[in-house]
Order: C-alpha cells, then sequence, then structure tokens
C-alpha cells in the first residue's frame, strides 16, 4: 500500500508518494538502483550541513530526482513529465529541509511493507 505525504516546498503544498514501484520507476527513467543512490546521498548528507554545505553534483541530482518521482508518482496529472520542468516553479530550497521528510516517507512505505508481510497467512507446502 503507497504512503502519501504533503509537503511544503517555497512556500507551495506538494503531494509525494511513495510505494512499492518507487524502485522500478526509478531505475526505467535514471538508469541507476535507488538504494546505492539514498546511500551515497544520505553518507554525503551526514558529512555536511545546512549552514556549510558542499554537496557533489551527484548528491543533488538524486535528491532532485527522488523528489520529482515522488511528486510525479504522487500527482502524475498536473506534475511535469521531467524533473526539469517541476523543479523551475520554484525558488531556491533547502535540500536539508525537504530531504529528510522524504526518506521519513519513504521508511513509513517501508514498514507498512514489512507489517503487511507479518500479517499475511504463512504459506503451507503443498
Amino acid at each position: 500500500m503507497a504512503v502519501t505525504k504533503e509537503i511544503e516546498i517555497d512556500g507551495i503544498p506538494v503531494k509525494f508518494k511513495a510505494s512499492a514501484a518507487i524502485p522500478r520507476l526509478y531505475r526505467n527513467k535514471f538508469g541507476r538502483d535507488i538504494y546505492r543512490d539514498l546511500a551515497k546521498l544520505q553518507k554525503a548528507i551526514d558529512e555536511n550541513d545546512a549552514e556549510n554545505s558542499s554537496l557533489d553534483n551527484f548528491s543533488l541530482d538524486v535528491f532532485e530526482s527522488l523528489a520529482w518521482l515522488s511528486a510525479w508518482h504522487a500527482d502524475p496529472q498536473h506534475v511535469p513529465d521531467n524533473p526539469d520542468e517541476w523543479l523551475d516553479q520554484f525558488n531556491t530550497f533547502s535540500i536539508y529541509e525537504i530531504l529528510p521528510q522524504i526518506i521519513e516517507l519513504w521508511g513509513m512505505n517501508v514498514e507498512q511493507q514489512v507489517e503487511a508481510k507479518k500479517n499475511f497467512p504463512p504459506q503451507t507446502g503443498k
């Protein structure tokens, strides 16, 4: 089951969605593994802070791609088909404010998937 969350970016409420489809959508759209990219992004975030941020282009690209994909997944009718057009509607905003909320959304989705597996009756080996 998918999880949605509304996050305000530059004064604009944006709906985001996390589901089991995100890793596949990310792989198909960007040709990369979302789990590897998130691990590298998290490491870069941990090594920097909002005051003295010096994130590399790869980290920024992963963040922007994930944010756009999650917004597009939530509302494909109103979110442009590429990250550049979507980002163009905002002024500059802090990755340190938005990324933790997107990661929280992703975590809530993973928790629901694990809980669903726990509650699913075990299959018998017939």
